[in-house]
């Protein structure tokens, strides 16, 4: 007998965000590659939905991006001007969302290709575990457009690769490779282009 599709996980994959069993991974795939699977409010609520709803079954799970990029950060398309309530109500929507990943019921592994930007780094960097394949690069470009990281960047990324880098990438706009990515400490493990989802399940 089939089971029938959690309804909230039918919403998630409406909006952009995949979930597929494999074995007691679960794979969770961002699904908006035309956009560099860039995030908008609808996919962090689907982050958010997924990760809180995970089947039972699930012993650890695994995030990538579909298509060239792993998720290219904020979709500046929606981004739009708020008052300064506003702006903290829309960042705590990303707390509650990658809060989800890091505290939630199981290890989560991220599997990086192409663009890990801004939001992008942001939710890589909420994973436990992070597997980079050699074409991708790391940025926090907030700065350079006047705004700041929203999701826990400016707590996540610093454990990850210091205060004074982080705050280097935040001013100049600096971009790191995949290699010097693995070396400041963005990725435990690097592996050949087009096989960090196969390492990392």
């Amino acid at each position: 007998m089939t089971q029938a599709p959690h309804p909230i996980l039918e919403r998630a994959a409406a909006n952009g965000v995949a979930l597929e069993m494999q074995g007691a991974v679960a794979v969770v795939r961002l699904c908006r590659p035309a956009k560099r699977n860039a995030l908008n409010d609808a996919l962090i609520e689907a982050l958010r939905d997924v990760f809180q709803n995970l089947p039972p079954e699930a012993r650890a799970a695994v995030v990538h991006g579909e298509g060239n990029h792993f998720c290219a950060g904020l979709d500046l398309s929606e981004l739009k001007e708020r008052d300064a309530g506003e702006g903290i109500h829309h960042s705590r929507g990303w707390h509650v969302a990658l809060n989800a990943v890091e505290q939630g019921s199981v290890p989560v592994v991220c599997a990086l290709h192409g663009a890990v930007v801004g939001g992008g780094l942001e939710l890589a960097s909420a994973s436990h575990i992070r597997v980079a394949d050699e074409s991708t690069f790391y940025a926090l470009p907030e700065g350079t457009r006047g705004i700041f990281v929203g999701g826990g960047g400016s707590v996540r990324v610093p454990k990850l690769i210091g205060t004074a880098r982080m705050i280097d990438m935040m001013l100049t706009g600096r971009v790191y490779d995949a290699q010097e990515g693995e070396r400041v400490g963005f990725a435990q493990y690097l592996v050949p282009t087009g096989t960090a989802l196969t390492k990392a399940i």
